[in-house]
């Protein structure tokens, strides 16, 4: 009896509201929210997880970068991808079980510039950090401009464990 009490008492008050239902836009519009959301968590969950078993030296937001939509790539010491957030097929068309094990060059092409390529490549064999913008190639060919901000990362003890390139369409 009590739960037909309530059933009743909240038909009535549903009936009187003004607006009755959403309109299923705003739907859409909380269903890729959520899924951003949780695709963020996860990339964020997976990169906590490469500091921690790897001992890494950092203070990087990884949280914020990915709600900003910075794509973040983490290669091992020898440029191998062990890491792709999500993001990345948004620029480039990959999806990231596409390019691990791969190495960044995958994104280059005949119209990339080999001295910024050069500049990258002496940076990191230096272990050093490196700002540039490349021209790399997305999946269907295509070309963009991408801006890269490249890191060597260190475990606690200064031993060289991976590369993390933080990277956004470049304008």
């Amino acid at each position: 009896m009590e739960f037909l009490t309530y059933d009743n008492a909240a038909a009535k008050y549903y009936s009187e509201l003004e607006i009755k239902t959403l309109p299923l836009v705003s739907w859409d519009f909380f269903s890729q929210n959520f899924s951003n959301n949780q695709v963020t968590i996860l990339d964020n969950s997976v990169l906590n997880k490469l500091e921690t078993k790897n001992n890494w030296e950092t203070t990087w937001d990884f949280n914020y970068m990915l709600q900003n939509e910075t794509v973040i790539v983490v290669t091992d010491s020898k440029l191998k991808i062990v890491f792709a957030s999500e993001n990345i097929n948004k620029m480039n068309g990959y999806n990231p079980n596409e390019v691990i094990g791969k190495t960044p060059r995958m994104f280059q092409g005949k119209d990339t510039d080999t001295a910024v390529s050069n500049e990258i490549r002496l940076a990191i064999q230096n272990q050093k950090p490196f700002d540039k913008v490349v021209l790399n190639y997305r999946k269907d060919g295509s070309i963009y401009k991408c801006h890269i901000q490249g890191h060597p990362v260190f475990n606690r003890k200064g031993k060289l464990i991976n590369f993390i390139a933080f990277e956004k369409i470049a304008a």
